[in-house]
């Protein structure tokens, strides 16, 4: 690989590669240390493609929940079984891998434009900006970025675009789906919350047990399913259905409902 190679978004591959590597040693022990990560479902990512997949998950931090993910993912592509020990996995991370995220977020300080480098697909919200509500239309720039992050590798996408639990599934996620025709691969993670700070880069609290469970592929019929069908299957999938609601613990319930009163938007 040449120095100055570059992904398709201009990023140079060497300092990309860098960067991951950088960015994982520092937070290695924030998963395995401080609190830990328990994992399922390793095995699933190593029997997928290099290209065209999307994971879509549900949101608790900015930023911890991304890297949790770029440490799961290199750990079970180099052979870890639901396992981020041993942090040798990141000398030759996934250069391919991306996630969506707001625009607005990754320009915010230097660390979220140093974490948008090595793999940000920003996007522009439409309904919300600088904390107030609006209503405008996509750029067609970000949805033509959204597919060529989909044609080169991984993406990875929070499909409700908020940390507060049980907001609706946004509908452009479904439209991307019913266009790409991706792998859809669903994530749910838990305990980010009260291990770390809303953005995720201050440990809140420690001996916390967090959890990251991959599932199998959704089945979508791409061409048959609407986007109501497939909104409602990643409902389902990273629980965040309402009828999940009903079995969360009553004071995991109080949580919900305080976060629901004080955070209107997150993301």
């Amino acid at each position: 690989m040449g120095l100055l190679k570059r992904n398709p978004f201009g990023h140079i591959l060497f300092l990309k590669k860098f960067l991951i590597r950088f960015i994982a040693v520092l937070t290695h022990r924030r998963y395995r240390g401080f609190n830990e990560l328990h994992i399922e479902g390793s095995d699933i990512l190593r029997g997928l493609p290099d290209k065209n997949v999307l994971f879509v998950a549900n949101h608790q931090t900015y930023f911890a929940d991304v890297i949790a993910m770029f440490h799961v993912f290199n750990a079970s592509l180099s052979g870890r079984e639901n396992s981020i020990k041993n942090l040798g996995y990141i000398w030759q991370p996934k250069l391919n891998l991306y996630y969506v995220a707001a625009k607005e977020t990754m320009k915010s300080g230097f660390l979220p434009k140093l974490f948008a480098y090595a793999g940000a697909v920003s996007i522009d919200r439409t309904w919300r900006s600088k904390g107030e509500d609006v209503k405008r239309q996509v750029k067609m720039s970000d949805i033509s970025n959204i597919g060529t992050a989909l044609k080169d590798g991984w993406l990875i996408t929070f499909p409700q675009g908020t940390t507060t639990p049980f907001k609706p599934i946004r509908r452009g996620t479904a439209h991307i789906i019913k266009q790409h025709k991706p792998i859809v691969v669903p994530i749910v993670i838990d305990g980010f919350r009260r291990s770390f700070d809303k953005k995720g880069l201050r440990i809140k609290k420690r001996g916390i047990l967090q959890s990251f469970v991959i599932k199998e592929p959704l089945n979508i019929d791409y061409e048959n399913d609407s986007i109501d069908d497939i909104v409602t299957q990643i409902e389902y999938a990273i629980e965040q259905h309402e009828s999940f609601l009903k079995v969360i613990p009553l004071d995991t319930l109080h949580e919900i409902e305080e976060l629901n009163k004080t955070r209107r938007w997150e993301y």
